[in-house]
């Protein structure tokens, strides 16, 4: 069986919870190997954001050291750690109040023709808040999606009330949710 790349349109993806374990751990070091496998267009952003005052070098510095630990040494060869690492942005904003939301809106408006995604790796708590500030920011293009992850919610009320309120600010089809799970090494074996 060959494997094929199948090309991916020009993206911003932008993290929150960017400077979280889930996004050192596991997040980063995936769009790395993507990147070294030649699958992301050479405009592709990945953009950092948290509530951590932290400057695009600090960001590309906490990479490294998180793909030093993540990815094994005879996968970072030559110049992909580098050529990775410009594609990094980080823009503080708290999600919470509007604090930063400006900056991020500066930072997304470069790219407002590209496909733009919002990749929500925090706790569900958090969901709707998110997408009300995404959508008052005027962030939503007709392009832009938004990735959650499960369980969304801890029972059906919660659940019900975290997919009211990121629906009230996406349409369904730019939805993604999803099962964290199904790529964890215990579950590989079933």
């Amino acid at each position: 069986m060959s494997s094929r790349i199948i090309a991916v349109d020009p993206f911003d993806l932008v993290v929150f919870g960017g400077a979280g374990d889930l996004a050192y751990r596991k997040l980063l070091p995936a769009l790395y190997h993507r990147h070294r496998d030649g699958q992301l267009p050479s405009v592709a952003r990945i953009i950092g954001v948290s509530r951590r005052g932290m400057t695009d070098d600090e960001y590309r510095s906490a990479t490294r050291s998180a793909l030093e630990q993540h990815v094994p040494a005879r996968e970072r060869e030559g110049t992909n750690i580098e050529t990775f690492l410009r594609r990094l942005h980080f823009v503080s904003v708290d999600a919470q109040s509007e604090s930063g939301w400006p900056d991020l809106a500066k930072v997304l408006k470069a790219g407002e023709d590209r496909i733009r995604a919002f990749y929500l790796a925090v706790g569900p708590e958090l969901f709707g808040v998110i997408s009300a500030k995404i959508g008052a920011h005027g962030l939503v293009t007709p392009n832009t999606r938004v990735i959650i992850e499960k369980p969304i919610g801890h029972d059906l009320a919660s659940a019900r009330a975290v997919n009211d309120a990121v629906g009230e600010v996406f349409d369904e089809n730019q939805i993604y949710r999803i099962d964290p799970y199904l790529g964890k090494e215990t579950v590989q074996n079933l």
